[in-house]
């Protein structure tokens, strides 16, 4: 195993002749994949990794200034995929994966034969003539309370961004894995990613995408998925799923699933 995998936790499952890559978003790590991928086994190579600053990678392994801008992860993906001779590959990033996909795609559209986005917004800002979700006021607020008390934190977040009470598996499982990151790391990841703005490489994402989005979701407004399909470069198809909250391959996996096999099987058509 490489470096770069092992400071990844890359694994490579399954016995199929395509690469399929299945990356997660903030607060979590691959394991948030494990419901989905037992259906995949048979048909593909799935690479699983977990994105540094998550709280299975080693904190020493975490670049302050690399990794503060989505740009950093984008090059985490590209070595990795370069560490395992991926010549071609369908990429499914949950939230801000979806974005460091895209990034990456821009670089290397070769590497990519599409790209399935879960959850997936260019900006958390409103702006004019943009409703991201949250204003600066909103963001501040949140910075302010993760600085405070993480665990305090965590407690109050994962139900609102699961969407459902406290006692759900998910919640509590979304719950353990934001707590597992070192707190100074997930502020500065939290602020990365809510910060951004992804809107000006939209034009430069050639590669198919495929964008699906919960029809409830506090960190994404529906209309965000619609922005991404009308601004993306290249053809691209939304689907929103009759889910409530922002991990729903966590939550809501009996609905999940089948359309995401729909949409990695299935190439849009034109």
């Amino acid at each position: 195993m490489g470096i770069v995998e092992e400071a990844h936790n890359v694994k490579v499952l399954g016995s199929g002749d395509k690469f399929l890559i299945l990356a997660h978003g903030f607060g979590t790590d691959q394991s948030v994949w494990k419901h989905f991928v037992p259906h995949l086994l048979d048909d593909y190579r799935v690479i699983l990794y977990d994105n540094m600053g998550a709280g299975t990678t080693n904190p020493d392994y975490f670049d302050f200034e690399r990794h503060s801008s989505l740009e950093g992860y984008a090059y985490d993906l590209l070595a990795i995929l370069e560490e395992l001779s991926v010549h071609s590959c369908i990429f499914v990033g949950h939230s801000v994966s979806a974005m460091i996909g895209a990034v990456a795609s821009i670089a290397r559209p070769d590497l990519f034969s599409k790209l399935i986005m879960v959850s997936a917004s260019p900006r958390y800002l409103n702006d004019v003539n943009y409703y991201g979700g949250f204003e600066q006021e909103d963001l501040d607020q949140l910075f302010d309370a993760m600085s405070a008390n993480y665990k305090a934190w965590c407690n109050g977040f994962a139900p609102l961004a699961v969407g459902g009470d406290m006692e759900s598996v998910a919640v509590q499982e979304f719950s353990r894995t934001l707590f597992n990151m070192r707190p100074d790391i997930a502020l500065v990841v939290s602020r990365t990613i809510f910060q951004s703005d992804m809107r000006q490489i939209l034009v430069h994402v050639t590669v198919p995408c495929h964008i699906l989005q919960s029809k409830k979701d506090m960190a994404v407004p529906v209309m965000v998925s619609e922005y991404l399909h009308q601004n993306l470069g290249g053809i691209s198809v939304v689907e929103i799923m009759a889910t409530d909250g922002h991990l729903p391959q966590l939550s809501s996996p009996d609905i999940v699933i089948p359309v995401l096999l729909k949409h990695i099987q299935h190439d849009i058509v034109v």
